[in-house]
């Protein structure tokens, strides 16, 4: 195992995993995080260096911790040797097998090696998969004309938002992700458009991966082209500072699907998993 500490070192890795997209985009996305101030405390994890056959990303173990938030004990991994990567898995104090966490990736194998890994030392493994994208925002400009003849505001996030984003999240409800969104809309990009009273109606955000995450439109506010205009607006703000403007979609979530079709996404060939894994001995305490 080898901590990769040095930040020229750090660019160079940025650089050569950009030859390996688009399975190398979780990790690509955290290390140029961690090259532009390390906002979330990471750290990058290698089977060797410069010819490294695996990399993980994971939070500094110096850095404050909740074992029951998955959200921000979050991995990116990336591997051109499965067997490297199962190695490095094994390997002691790669990962803290002791937190309830994440594992992300574009790599078909990655849940079987993961999972028998994990299995190994008792702990849970629940997979979701989804279709990846990229998005051209250079290709289809926002179309902001629907905003100008009414009191509505395009803006970014604010930390007191961070609540109504917990209770309308999907993966959220809970302590851990409310505190996460709000570290969330401290650190990274975010849209959102905003009503007369100043509230958010509609609203898209980048998570510690550089992925465009929990793009969300409030019910009554549905179908009136919201969506397209913060996603699109997320999408050129990553882009205008050189990060790579990628998301991912639930099979299932076929209104996102038929409006990502309609901006021109690319549909990536690999998909994206993400891993959680919890110890035996915390799932008593119910999975957040």
């Amino acid at each position: 195992m080898l901590v990769l500490t040095c930040s020229t070192k750090l660019l160079t890795l940025e650089k050569m995993l950009k030859s390996h997209f688009p399975e190398s985009l979780k990790v690509y996305g955290a290390v140029m995080n961690i090259n532009r101030g390390n906002p979330f405390q990471k750290e990058v994890v290698l089977d060797s260096w410069p010819d490294f056959k695996a990399v993980i990303t994971r939070r500094q173990k110096e850095a404050e911790t909740d074992y029951l938030d998955h959200y921000t004990n979050a991995h990116a991994v990336f591997y051109k040797d499965v067997r490297a990567y199962r190695r490095l898995l094994e390997e002691h104090d790669v990962i803290n097998w002791d937190q309830v966490f994440q594992i992300q990736g574009l790599q078909s194998e990655l849940h079987d090696v993961t999972k028998a890994v994990a299995n190994s030392k008792q702990l849970d493994v629940q997979l979701a998969s989804f279709k990846a994208v990229h998005f051209y925002p250079e290709s289809t400009l926002p179309d902001t004309s629907l905003l100008t003849s009414s009191p509505l505001r395009l803006t970014q996030l604010s930390v007191a938002d961070a609540d109504l984003l917990n209770r309308t999240w999907s993966r959220g409800g809970n302590q851990q992700c409310l505190q996460y969104i709000a570290n969330l809309i401290s650190c990274f990009p975010s849209v959102c458009v905003r009503d007369d009273k100043g509230n958010p109606i509609s609203w898209s955000i980048t998570d510690q991966f550089a992925t465009m995450c929990h793009s969300y439109t409030l019910p009554e506010h549905r179908r009136k082209g919201y969506s397209r205009l913060v996603t699109l607006t997320l999408a050129w703000k990553l882009h205008s500072r050189g990060f790579p403007s990628q998301g991912n979609v639930l099979d299932s979530n076929t209104a996102s699907i038929g409006l990502l079709k309609g901006i021109g996404v690319e549909f990536l060939p690999c998909r994206f998993h993400r891993l959680i894994l919890t110890p035996v001995a915390s799932s008593g305490q119910g999975h957040l």
